[in-house]
């Protein structure tokens, strides 16, 4: 079973990639709007809206992918889950980009090549038998994101980190925690600044992870043999608001 992880939470040079973890048993998913949120919207991000379609079509990406390379692709949930770890990244695709406008960071097309080279790089350090693209799609993401909007994703980390350990990676347990507190930290006010808004027909966002976690009744059940969370890795707890 594949166990690399890119954490989604930790910046690159802490814990060195981003989290994609996921699963599915083959097939296709439908979506439809639902709950308070505007009518046809996954999610509202910042007032933008993430909507049902592109879900859908993300969704249908990812699986179109997995059931073309599943012999080499090993996920972790079912199908009716995949919406879930979907609209995650895309949720979390927004949060960096208003984590990089926040701290006024700009982002070339040589920092988003370096960053995904670097993920590469780490997987295959790891052990990593799998391509980044198998990697990403067994973790949730759709495969035509991974060059754009995961790179970018990367390389927001990076140059923050770089600017708050000014290019020095820290020696000390201590230190270190206390860089990657200070990303969270920053990390968190981005995502409270864009009053995140997820349709509770995909359940609630898990600040802890930028996971989409369970609404009560909301969700399908999983299918036999099927890990019960519709999150790849989410808390024990979840934190429903933002911690900062």
């Amino acid at each position: 079973m594949l166990r690399m992880l890119i954490r989604p939470r930790r910046p690159a040079r802490l814990g060195r990639a981003a989290s994609l973890a996921v699963a599915v048993s083959g097939g296709c998913v439908a979506l439809a709007a639902c709950g308070p949120v505007q009518m046809g919207s996954a999610a509202i991000v910042g007032g933008h809206r993430i909507t049902t379609a592109t879900l859908t079509t993300e969704v249908s990406d990812l699986s179109s992918y997995y059931n073309a390379h599943h012999s080499k692709v090993q996920l972790t949930f079912s199908v009716s889950q995949m919406p879930q770890e979907v609209l995650a990244w895309l949720v979390r695709f927004q949060v960096r980009d208003q984590l990089a406008n926040r701290e006024g960071i700009t982002v070339s097309a040589g920092d988003v090549q370096r960053a995904i080279a670097e993920i590469t790089a780490q997987s295959a350090q790891s052990g990593g038998a799998t391509s980044l693209t198998n990697l990403a799609a067994a973790n949730g993401l759709p495969p035509n994101l991974v060059s754009s909007d995961l790179g970018r994703y990367q390389a927001v980390a990076n140059l923050l980190v770089a600017r708050f350990d000014g290019g020095v990676n820290p020696t000390s347990q201590t230190a270190q925690q206390a860089l990657n507190n200070q990303f969270n930290h920053a990390q968190c006010l981005a995502a409270k600044s864009l009053d995140i808004k997820i349709n509770p027909q995909f359940g609630r966002l898990d600040y802890n992870q930028l996971a989409i976690v369970a609404s009560p009744d909301t969700l399908s059940a999983p299918g036999p043999g099927a890990s019960p969370t519709p999150s790849a890795s989410p808390s024990a707890k979840p934190q429903l608001s933002p911690p900062c």
